[in-house]
């Protein structure tokens, strides 16, 4: 694990809700080590360092462990954060809590792979068309029945 500063000198509301730990609790401690999850701290440590470096990082998600237990997935965009004269003095780090979405879209992509499943495995012809009458979608049974296979028959004008 690479060592480097990376103490908390700034600590919002918003991530006193999420992570359930006071202001007080956080500042002076190193961040990564105390608040992100073991398996992110590696790429986690590598965003700040490229910040340090004067780079910045936009839309890396990270998970962070809350005083409970409890994992949150928070989409960070880091800086540099830079004094008068231009000079590096730590990371400006603004997350967004993306735990529900991600709940949101994995469910929403279990319940489109089962639907999926449903239209190739059932038991009668399925086929869609788009709005010029090109096969979209064509499942097993439909190719078994009218003997063409989905390759031979996706794109094509059905009507």
């Amino acid at each position: 694990t690479p060592k480097m500063g990376g103490k908390v000198t700034e600590w919002n509301n918003k991530a006193t809700e999420i992570s359930g730990y006071t202001k007080d609790e956080t500042l002076g401690k190193v961040m990564v080590e105390h608040f992100v999850a073991p398996e992110n701290r590696e790429s986690s440590y590598r965003v700040f360092k490229d910040a340090i470096a004067g780079g910045g990082t936009d839309n890396f998600e990270m998970c962070i462990v809350s005083k409970s237990g409890d994992r949150y997935t928070v989409l960070l965009n880091a800086t540099t954060r830079r004094d008068r004269k231009g000079q590096c003095t730590g990371v400006v780090g603004v997350g967004q809590d993306i735990t529900q979405l991600n709940k949101v879209l994995s469910e929403s992509k279990r319940v489109a792979d089962d639907l999926m499943r449903l239209i190739e495995t059932a038991n009668a012809p399925i086929f869609g068309i788009d709005i010029h009458g090109n096969v979209t979608e064509w499942n097993a049974k439909a190719s078994q029945l009218l003997g063409y296979s989905k390759d031979e028959t996706m794109g094509k004008n059905l009507v």
